[in-house]
């Protein structure tokens, strides 16, 4: 015997060839009343009986007669039985198999959950250790103005701070033939235009992006400024209206941002988000927001944050290449982009 067919005996549930055995040995388990007249007996029990051999010849041709009949119907049955068992069997396994795929399934979700609540907890810890670890780090005042018709908005004006800048020749980009530069750079073929940030610009959006990163959401915001001396200052962080999630940040109301910039002078020269959890890099919805942003502006760059691995990254997508690559890309979310020839260049703080 098999351990399936001992398990489901053990189970009371027993193979239909052994139900149909253990029915014909309970039939057989008949007891020679001598009380009862042989013509009464049948079969093979009849022959136990006492007065067998004063069974008349008539008697014993009738009952012969009586066994063809009999016994054709009873072997009918018994394949009859069989089936029946049979079909209560297998329906038997298949609701057994059932059983085991759902209490399999919810173990596994019950495992995922587990992960997940603990992936969660690990992440939120990490971020706001990484967060107040760059909160404690920032040592200038932040300038921080309201605009009058959207005080839920942010505007951080920039201008006043001296310090050390970075420019975006300090981007590092691959060799490529200048003769096949596109018409995005300047007419006399000169190389982009330098951008200046000032130094006080991620340490402020880190601390307004606080909360935000606390709760593993992503926060993102507009670099505006001027061209001065054929440079491209950032003076301004606008922060819009948005709705954050681990991997996106989504912004509302951006006619708003218009408006100020309209009033200010002030043009569009990039943008800045965080990766909460994550490191500095550019995923693909990144990729195509930023591709926007640069066929506007040729020297536009995309700045990330990563505060849990204390990483900051500037990125330009390739004039050569990674432009015109996103730009005729048609896939919407998050979808795979080749990675050589490099869609961008990037320089780590």
């Amino acid at each position: 015997m098999d351990k399936t067919n001992q398990s489901l005996k053990e189970m009371g549930f027993i193979d239909p060839k052994d139900r149909i055995k253990a029915l014909t040995d309970h039939a057989s388990r008949v007891v020679i009343d001598p009380n009862i007249a042989p013509k009464r007996l049948f079969v093979d029990k009849i022959r136990g009986h006492p007065q067998y051999n004063s069974v008349s010849a008539k008697d014993k041709a009738m009952n012969k007669d009586a066994l063809r009949i009999v016994i054709p119907k009873a072997e009918k049955l018994k394949i009859q039985l069989l089936e029946q068992y049979q079909a209560e069997f297998d329906k038997y396994l298949e609701d057994l198999k059932e059983r085991e795929r759902i209490e399999r399934e919810r173990l596994r979700q019950e495992e995922l959950q587990r992960q997940k609540e603990e992936e969660n907890k690990r992440n939120k810890m990490a971020a706001l250790a990484a967060v107040k670890a760059a909160k404690t780090a920032i040592t200038v005042p932040m300038e921080t103005k309201y605009l009058p018709s959207i005080a839920s908005k942010t505007v951080i004006n920039l201008a006043n701070d001296d310090k050390a800048l970075k420019t975006s020749k300090e981007i590092k980009t691959p060799t490529v033939d200048r003769s096949t530069k596109p018409s995005l750079l300047t007419s006399n073929g000169l190389s982009l235009r330098d951008i200046i940030l000032p130094t006080k610009l991620m340490h402020n959006f880190l601390t307004l992006a606080f909360s935000n990163t606390t709760s593993n959401k992503e926060t993102c915001g507009i670099l505006a400024g001027r061209l001065e001396r054929n440079k491209l200052m950032v003076t301004h962080l606008l922060i819009p209206e948005q709705t954050g999630t681990p991997d996106s940040c989504t912004t509302h109301n951006e006619e708003d941002i218009f408006d100020y910039q309209d009033q200010h002078n002030l043009i569009t020269l990039g943008w800045i988000h965080t990766h909460p959890t994550q490191t500095a890099f550019l995923s693909s919805v990144d990729l195509h927001t930023h591709c926007a942003y640069q066929l506007m502006m040729a020297e536009a760059i995309a700045i990330v944050c990563a505060p849990k691995y204390d990483e900051t990254e500037f990125f330009i997508l390739t004039p050569d290449y990674g432009l015109d690559f996103i730009a005729n890309c048609r896939e919407t979310g998050f979808h795979p982009h080749p990675t050589e020839p490099p869609l961008y260049t990037v320089n780590i703080l």
